[in-house]
């Protein structure tokens, strides 16, 4: 639920409210907006009823959360969140481009992507250091040694990197040297990596699982959230279906839908969604142009040699006209006051 503060009340009433929310074992967060001031409750699932704070002193109103998801949705927090990608935010209407190769495999590769990356007015270098596949026979990753490349590439470029996670015990690692750390569509349902990566104050890059709702979507984003992390952006990568001319379909209404039911951020990877090169950036601009915040693509310079996805990576040149696409359609929005928030 959340309980709407009066106008007038006080930093103490504010406080007996926190203290009351406590008292019946549960969690309150402090919404601060510009029109009123709100805490959040959030419990284990427990009926609570309304008349325990309604009539505390400075509380003007008390609204349930009708939602399973209560901390990533609207109804909790009805502006947009912004969250950091390095120096940059996301959500605040300027599409932020993630760039860079599907994994890091050598020192010259990672550095040739991460200077063809920078060049194309991109904001943040992607590369995978640990990597899940499906075959224990494929390319897993450098480790830590793959970070230790990534960190010399934001050395050499100034961008700051997004890599993936891949379990609760390598989440500190990676955290030292990553500014984003990713989950990806295979372990966007493990809770116990969740938890971890919501201990941290690192921003997280949530990808759909392949099979996921919406709903469960929202609620693996709810895991990181109530453990303090408000700093979670979601991707959608693609779902599952019967068709096989992709690799997986690209689920565009998901934009939208989510932007109707969270505040959260929302990206698209057109690279995994599509599973080809030559529809990548097709679907990087309807992403766009369907209210994504931002954009994921893996780019390569040289896709035939690469150990990991080359299929579906961009070549530096192609990637930078695929920048200067993304932006026209983003400004073209601007410029037509179109607003790509479903709900406005």
């Amino acid at each position: 639920m959340m309980i709407i503060m009066k106008t007038t009340a006080t930093p103490e009433e504010v406080k007996h409210v926190h203290e009351r929310v406590k008292a019946l074992e549960l969690t309150p967060h402090q919404i601060s907006g510009a029109e009123r001031n709100v805490i959040g409750v959030v419990g284990d699932g427990r009926p609570v009823e309304a008349t325990a704070f309604i009539r505390l002193p400075g509380v003007a109103s008390v609204i349930p959360i009708s939602k399973p998801y209560k901390l990533a949705s609207r109804e909790f927090y009805p502006e947009n969140t912004l969250v950091p990608v390095g120096e940059n935010v996301i959500g605040n209407g300027k599409p932020i481009i993630i760039g860079g190769p599907c994994a890091v495999e050598s020192r010259e590769q990672i550095l040739e992507s991460a200077q063809s990356v920078k060049d194309a007015g991109a904001h943040a270098l992607r590369g995978g250091a640990f990597k899940p596949r499906t075959s224990p026979y494929s390319f897993q990753g450098m480790g830590e040694e793959g970070l230790k490349l990534l960190a010399e590439a934001r050395d050499l470029t100034g961008l700051p990197i997004v890599t993936e996670v891949t379990a609760p015990e390598l989440v500190p690692l990676v955290a030292d040297y990553a500014e984003v750390l990713q989950i990806g569509a295979r372990n966007m349902q493990n809770y116990a990596l969740l938890k971890a990566v919501g201990q941290t104050q690192r921003t997280i890059l949530l990808k759909r699982g392949m099979s996921a709702t919406i709903s469960d979507f929202l609620m693996a984003a709810e895991y990181i959230l109530s453990k303090g992390n408000q700093n979670v952006i979601l991707c959608e990568r693609g779902i599952r279906t019967f068709e096989t001319a992709t690799r997986n379909t690209t689920d565009i209404n998901a934009i939208p839908v989510l932007q109707a039911h969270t505040h959260l951020p929302v990206m698209l990877d057109p690279s995994h969604s599509t599973g080809h090169w030559e529809y990548v950036s097709a679907l990087a601009r309807s992403g766009i142009a369907a209210g994504a915040d931002g954009i994921i693509v893996e780019v390569h310079p040289d896709p035939t040699q690469a150990l990991s996805d080359g299929a579906q990576s961009l070549k530096p040149k192609r990637f930078k006209t695929l920048v200067k696409q993304v932006n026209a359609i983003a400004e073209a929005l601007k410029v037509e006051n179109i607003s790509t928030n479903p709900l406005q």
